[in-house]
């Protein structure tokens, strides 16, 4: 396979991940109210903002989780003190979660 072509899916899944897997987070979990569910998980995609503080805000050799302050290992863990709240705050903290999974797995599985 060349080295574009593992560029690309390796996009697609990051994407997918961050993006279309939240749709059957909410309909598995919140069948009654998934589209509510659907946004509350995309909204957690702001935690990214934290790469606008590094320099440079995109280094595709570096690893989010552990380096950025929202992806630190203490937002980590209050992320999922999250999953002991009721309604949106759990919904958020399990956001916060699978984005930081996301963003493990995009690094460990590429380098």
């Amino acid at each position: 396979m060349a080295f574009s072509d593992l560029l690309s899916l390796k996009s697609i899944i990051h994407y997918f991940l961050h993006f279309i897997f939240p749709v059957f987070i909410a309909l598995v979990f919140y069948k009654d109210n998934w589209k509510k569910t659907y946004l509350i998980l995309l909204s957690t995609m702001l935690v990214d903002l934290d790469h606008l503080f590094a320099d440079p805000v995109f280094d595709p050799d570096r690893a989010s989780v552990g380096f950025h302050y929202l992806h630190s290992y203490y937002a980590i863990a209050v992320y999922f003190l999250l999953l002991f709240f009721k309604g949106n705050i759990r919904i958020i903290g399990i956001g916060l979660l699978f984005h930081m999974l996301t963003d493990f797995l995009d690094f460990q599985l590429w380098h």
